[in-house]
């Protein structure tokens, strides 16, 4: 299941390694997840339900939903879509039971920063940029890479210079993490694990690969979190090989190994077609794109590219079920009328071992809710959201947001919110020079972005976040 060519990418896989599963013996590189080397060596099923011992599989590949919990080395419960594998390594099946003997005692690295930024992805990394030669930054990101979404996009953004248009989303990330690794510190494979107000910002996180509990206290906190994939309900959705659409693109892209043969994708907005194009550029048969509204949702260049291709797209349809025994075998795809109920005697059966779910994301917003912070629903902008001002300030003073944790938006827009949280953090530490001049450029091309079409929904959830903001902090700030 590995990809051996690629028309944009190259894998440097690294040390080839052995592991063992179940017993068995499976080889694997150095370098890559749990998750992935199991994949390439055609393993999908990762674990059961608890009641009805139903097979589940590989859903997110961020480590933000429970699908992938497997038992490793004896530990329970770990996340092996963001655990790197080692040779040697013993994976099992997950019964939850916590290893015999001694538990080895974690070593303590007490930490004092400026700016601690949670979350190295587009906005946090350039946030980490913007703030660095102002104050002292540490960057805390769960995956074994910094550069979130954007290490698995092989597409040429758009946008304007100043945010890299026309340049692989690949390509910004690996810029990004260049840049942000020699101006501060950035911790990798460390998941933040809980934040408390001791009178100043206290974070607690956790590098389980090297039993490391880090202790750090901030002046200042920017949350960069990003989202979480949205389900769709529907029958058999829980069947290995129903994918989110970024778990495919991190299965492919990142670590060069095929989600299945031949796919199914539910949503046509730009992550939708984007991602059909990915899978054929990896060799992957594309069945179709189905979309539930009567209209594609992403943008038309995108969509001509996948039906030169030959995919066929189908808007007002939507999926029926899913079925299979272990894992994905077919689908059951049907049209919809104007109400959004099933067109009798549409139902159509198509052949495909795995289904691509681009139906939306959702803001991470747990961590940053542990701060006091007001947290508000929003549908423009994905969901809950933490409301905050023109500068990212949330309501409790010093913590920051930004990126699609924000407001459910592009990477550039990520970037853009990023270098704003950013200089502010700093300037509100120490006053930066040129800071006004710095902010009105940024503002000016957040709101070029937000124009036209595709900019409605971000533009209208920021004034509806903004004006809750203000309202909140007209009774007095919190915290």
């Amino acid at each position: 299941m590995r990809i051996e060519e690629h028309p944009v990418l190259e894998f440097e896989r690294g040390k080839e390694i052995y592991f063992y599963y179940n017993g068995k013996k499976m080889k694997a590189y150095e370098g890559e997840t749990i998750a992935a080397a199991l994949h390439a060596n055609g393993i999908t099923k990762f674990s059961e339900s608890t009641k009805f011992h139903r097979p589940r599989g590989f859903f997110c590949g961020i480590g933000k939903c429970s699908s992938c919990l497997m038992k490793v080395d004896g530990v329970p419960n770990v996340r092996t879509c963001i655990t790197l594998v080692k040779e040697g390594m013993v994976v099992e099946d997950n019964d939850g039971e916590l290893p015999d003997g001694e538990v080895q005692e974690a070593k303590t690295v007490e930490m004092e920063v400026d700016i601690a930024i949670v979350g190295g992805g587009a906005a946090g990394l350039s946030a980490a940029i913007e703030a660095s030669p102002y104050a002292s930054v540490v960057v805390i990101d769960e995956n074994p890479r910094p550069g979130g979404q954007l290490i698995k996009q092989t597409h040429k953004f758009f946008g304007s210079k100043e945010e890299r248009a026309g340049t692989r989303g690949i390509e910004i990330a690996r810029l990004l993490r260049e840049e942000a690794s020699k101006k501060c510190n950035i911790l990798l494979n460390t998941s933040v694990i809980g934040y408390y107000d001791r009178g100043h910002h206290f974070l607690v996180a956790v590098n389980r690969m090297e039993n490391v509990v880090y202790e750090i206290k901030a002046r200042k906190i920017i949350f960069a979190t990003g989202a979480q994939e949205n389900m769709l309900v529907f029958e058999g959705n829980d069947l290995p090989g129903i994918y989110g659409a970024g778990g495919v693109q991190t299965l492919m892209n990142v670590y060069g190994v095929k989600p299945g043969k031949k796919g199914l994708i539910v949503g046509a907005g730009n992550v939708g077609l984007i991602l059909a194009y990915q899978l054929k550029q990896a060799g992957v048969d594309v069945v179709a794109i189905i979309e539930a509204m009567p209209k594609i949702g992403g943008y038309m260049v995108h969509a001509a590219k996948v039906r030169r291709c030959g995919v066929p797209i189908y808007t007002k349809h939507s999926i029926k079920r899913a079925y299979g025994s272990e894992r994905v075998e077919g689908a059951t795809i049907v049209e919809l009328d104007e109400n959004w109920n099933y067109v009798e005697g549409s139902e159509q059966d198509v052949e495909c071992d795995f289904i691509c779910l681009a139906v939306g994301l959702t803001p991470s917003v747990r961590l940053v809710a542990q701060t006091g912070a007001e947290i508000t629903y929003i549908n423009e902008a994905g969901g809950w959201i933490a409301l905050h001002n023109e500068y990212m300030e949330t309501t409790k003073e010093g913590i920051y947001v930004a990126g699609d944790l924000a407001n459910i938006e592009e990477a550039s827009v990520a970037m853009l919110e990023g270098k704003i949280a950013g200089l502010h953090a700093a300037h509100s530490i120490a006053p930066v020079e040129n800071f006004d001049e710095k902010m009105r450029a940024y503002m000016e091309n957040l709101k070029i972005f937000r124009e036209g079409v595709f900019g409605a929904r971000p533009k209208m959830a920021k004034e509806k976040i903004r004006e809750r903001y203000h309202e909140k902090m007209g009774k007095g700030r919190s915290g």
